[in-house]
């Protein structure tokens, strides 16, 4: 098991901290989901993603419980989805998350996607109910562009949660963020695999005897983005984790800040950036 002092995390606006590294679980469900949590948690992961949507949060509950991991010590992610934004749907919706995981209290809670048919300042007057009530301790958003994040701007949003690795580097959204102090938190970092391949990418693995996905979660840290990699085999997780504990160049920095290519992994039709 990794030292889990040497997990790093970020400060966000509100003073509350959110580790800069945890483990994502879309995709996996059932046994799978248990057992790559309970891998995850006792290879040093302490921030855990999940969402309504994915249908695996009694999953992740299970491999939180198996793990013998106290509650207190995760910090623990999910989010609501985009046809539930309504205020008393966010609510509800919380409210059967906390049941599904069997928690008090979520450390972070998200709007999965924007909705334009529903006003964002209703569903974050939940959000702040929420907090009220002690039921999460932070909530933020995720893949919001700047005009998105824009209509937020009343509300202690901490975290925007959107796809980031260098074949699709925001930096105007990143700028954006950074002036407004809210912590990006990077899905698909590895681009689904494709940005493992990158010349580049290889190159600097074999510099500093990495692998190629240790080399992009180091980068996004440093770049400090929130990286919740996602992966139901031990290795690959023991791997990713294995980010941790060394930095990059300033140089080779640099030359990953400057390999976009706009390639998006995820884009579904209803997307902001698609209107």
């Amino acid at each position: 098991m990794y030292n889990v002092v040497s997990m790093k995390t970020f400060e966000l606006k509100n003073g509350n901290k959110i580790p800069s590294l945890g483990f994502g679980t879309w995709q996996l469900n059932g046994k799978e989901c248990t057992k790559a949590v309970v891998d995850a948690i006792n290879v040093g992961y302490r921030h855990i993603d999940t969402a309504e949507i994915y249908g695996n949060q009694q999953s992740v509950d299970e491999g939180i419980k198996k793990s013998g991991i106290n509650r207190k010590e995760i910090f623990l992610t999910s989010k609501v989805w985009r046809s539930n934004l309504y205020k008393q749907d966010v609510v509800d919706s919380c409210k059967e998350t906390l049941e599904a995981l069997k928690t008090e209290y979520l450390d972070l809670f998200l709007v999965h996607w924007p909705n334009k048919d529903i006003e964002i300042k209703e569903t974050l007057e939940a959000m702040e109910l929420l907090k009220e009530e002690k039921l999460i301790k932070n909530y933020g958003v995720s893949n919001f562009t700047e005009d998105d994040l824009d209509e937020t701007s009343d509300f202690e949003v901490v975290v925007n949660q959107v796809e980031f690795h260098p074949s699709l580097n925001q930096k105007k959204l990143k700028e954006y963020c950074d002036r407004k102090k809210i912590v990006i938190t990077a899905y698909s970092p590895l681009a689904q695999g494709m940005d493992l391949k990158l010349p580049e990418v290889v190159k600097m693995s074999q510099k500093y005897g990495k692998s190629t996905a240790q080399v992009l979660l180091n980068w996004l840290r440093q770049n400090r983005i929130v990286a919740i990699p996602r992966s139901s085999e031990r290795a690959h997780i023991k791997d990713n984790f294995g980010s941790l504990g060394w930095d990059l160049e300033k140089e080779d920095i640099e030359i990953l800040d400057s390999l976009n290519k706009d390639r998006r992994v995820i884009n579904p039709g209803f997307a902001s950036w698609n209107k």
